[in-house]
């Protein structure tokens, strides 16, 4: 029975619409990640949540395939192909793994829910456990930042650092963010030539980058998420938190209130740094990837010298 079918009735299980959809995503997935590094090879790490697809990028360098490997993990409604723009900076430095979230449509394969915050932090554990990683810096963008800020509060001990890029997890989600969200998919069927306008007053690099434009297309049309957003953590769990933490806004966020959280995050969480990217939105690390890679780099850099990162 097609995977599909057989998650149709389950609640909190996020499902592919058909096979023939599931498979002109991953079409549309395969366009993007071929704009980043090529990765050195795949893996599907079986977790008590389901079957969880991940990619490994290398470094050329033997030493670099020794230091401390980064693992990415993608925002709401994506895979891993979002970080096109990051693994041709960042596998040349340390290994790079990519993880494809349960319950967002790419290669994971959910079969129960992970939304609840003890359930989210065991399912990522055990995906780095399966991996045989004891130690990583951990990246995650918009969800995926709530999902590795979550892990820095339970399960930090696989934790080096942790980089927030625009993340959830500090805020409730207003409806201003909805609203873009909604904006910008209809924005996605705009005429091409008013694509580039609609990009820059949007801050949704989504509408020119046609291949990123079909994959998020595709992905609408063929998955189903089903789980709410999720709450942020308390003023006290994250006073709680005591890995290296690096927080990156976009200026223009409509996720969180940037100015609030910078100064808020580095106040509760003890050497927490915090960093606001002017001239863009939800998407620092798309909109201005190369200073986004160099600060992610210079903050790993720092976390494992045991000093504070320097601008």
């Amino acid at each position: 029975m097609p995977e599909s079918a057989r998650t149709r009735s389950q609640p909190g299980i996020g499902r592919y619409v058909s096979d023939a959809r599931r498979e002109r995503y991953f079409a549309a997935c395969d366009a993007v990640y071929a704009l980043g590094a090529p990765a050195a090879w795949e893996e599907d790490v079986e977790t008590s949540y389901g079957t969880t697809h991940v990619y490994r990028y290398d470094p050329e360098d033997p030493a670099a395939r020794d230091r401390t490997p980064v693992v990415l993990v993608h925002g709401a409604g994506s895979c891993s192909a979002m970080w096109y723009p990051n693994t041709p900076a960042l596998s040349p430095e340390r290994p790079v793994y990519a993880i494809d979230t349960p319950g967002d449509p790419g290669r994971s394969v959910q079969r129960a829910p992970i939304h609840e915050p003890a359930h989210a932090a065991r399912w990522l554990d055990e995906t780095l456990a399966g991996l045989g990683l004891d130690r990583v810096h951990l990246v995650g963008s918009s969800y995926g930042g709530w999902l590795a800020l979550n892990q820095a509060h339970r399960e930090p001990g696989r934790l080096a650092s942790v980089t927030l890029l625009d993340p959830g997890g500090l805020e409730k989600v207003g409806l201003r963010f909805f609203v873009w969200i909604f904006i910008s998919l209809f924005a996605t069927f705009a005429p091409q030539r008013l694509r580039p306008r609609l990009a820059s007053w949007l801050e949704q690099p989504v509408l020119v980058v046609p291949e990123l434009r079909a994959m998020i297309r595709a992905g609408v049309r063929a998955y189903r998420i089903r789980r709410p957003a999720p709450q942020p953590l308390t003023e006290a769990e994250l006073a709680a938190v005591r890995t290296p933490l690096y927080l990156v806004l976009g200026r223009r966020s409509l996720l969180v209130h940037p100015d609030r959280q910078a100064e808020r995050v580095p106040r509760l969480i003890p050497g927490a740094r915090a960093e606001i990217i002017s001239r863009t939105g939800h998407g620092p690390q798309i909109d201005h990837a190369e200073r986004a890679n160099r600060l992610m780099l210079d903050f790993m850099n720092s976390a494992e010298r045991g000093l504070p990162a320097v601008r």
